[in-house]
Formats: structure tokens, sequence, C-alpha cells
């Protein structure tokens, strides 16, 4: 089956040997999003509930690239630095869903990359 490799400047490149989002038949595989901004580069927020945001701003910026939103969103993973966090990343992470929430999981880990305290990655269907 063909890939396809997606790529948006809106969202920040890559910092290692991967690409932001890979297509196979209609659906889609996107690479774990942290809190940076795609033109400095720069983390944004301090807390894990802005950069659960700008994350998740940047989620949705890749999905327009193909016409994709918040509802073709079936699978998510949370990766968090403290589990103490879970609260208040889940009041954020829900307000970009309206009545059916993706399958889920969240877990601690010991580091994210550029230290961010939350990582997300999804799988959308078209």
């Amino acid at each position: 089956m063909e890939k396809e490799i997606i790529f948006s400047q809106e969202v920040p490149a890559p910092i290692g040997p991967y690409s932001q989002a890979v297509r196979v038949g209609d659906t889609y595989y996107f690479s774990g999003m942290i809190a940076l901004d795609a033109q400095s580069g720069q983390m944004i927020g301090a807390d894990a509930a802005s950069q659960t945001k700008k994350a998740m701003d940047n989620i949705g910026a890749l999905l327009a690239v193909k016409g994709l939103n918040y509802a073709n969103i079936a699978k998510t993973s949370i990766f968090l630095k403290d589990m103490d966090d879970f609260s208040a990343v889940n009041e954020c992470y829900s307000s970009y869903f309206k009545d059916h929430f993706p399958a889920r999981e969240t877990v601690q880990v010991s580091r994210l990359p550029k230290d961010a305290l939350v990582e997300i990655t999804i799988i959308a269907v078209a």
C-alpha cells in the first residue's frame, strides 16, 4: 500500500528522522506533537494545560492540511511528565471535541523531547 508523507510549515518541523504525519489509505498517523512554535522553535507554555493547548492547536493545523478536523481523530496517546497534571490536561484536551471522544491512553514518562511536559500523538481517519 502506498504511503503519503504529510508536511506543513504551520507546525514545528521534525526534530529527528521522522515525518510529521503519514497517510496510508484513509488512515493518518501523526508523530508526537509537543508545544513548539513553528516559527521560533520555542516551547510555548510553562504548565501542562498551556502546553496541551499548543500541542492540540498544532495537531489541528496539521489535520487541516488534508481537510480533516478533530472529529476525524480515532485514537490519541498522551504522554505526561507528571501524572499530577492529568486533570489539567483533560480539561484542555476535552475542549477540542464536541460529541464523541477518541480512544486514548495516557501514561507518565520520565522525560519528553525538549523537556516538554506533554506530548500527544494521534491516529485519524478520513
